[in-house]
């Protein structure tokens, strides 16, 4: 299940998402300009699409995950990969890696 938060996450939607595949990994997109996030899913194109469709601009959208036990987060994601922007998997641009991670924490409350 893809959870759309604009707030912090709950603990509810912690477990929800943690169930729906990954168990302690939940995938994660972020709107890196409006700070919209979803949560969970299969796929980060899931959470992608859903950020999409409320009118967030593809360039803003960047994925990566939280692995839940060691508050551990990682940058990495195939909608990542931008020609444009950025050529990798893994968020490179330092400005777009350090708003992706503020808004993680702050969103996870870590």
């Amino acid at each position: 299940m893809v959870i759309l938060v604009t707030d912090k996450v709950t603990p509810e939607q912690i477990k929800l998402a943690a169930e729906d595949y990954f168990g302690e990994y939940i995938k994660i997109v972020v709107d890196i300009e409006t700070g919209q996030m979803t949560i969970g899913g299969e796929w980060h194109a899931d959470g992608e699409r859903q950020l999409l469709n409320t009118g967030c601009k593809q360039a803003n959208l960047w994925g990566g995950g939280l692995r839940l036990a060691k508050k551990q987060i990682d940058f990495n994601s195939l909608i990542n990969t931008k020609p444009e922007i950025n050529k990798s998997q893994e968020i490179l641009d330092p400005k777009i890696r350090e708003k992706f991670e503020k808004l993680v924490k702050t969103k996870f409350g870590l």
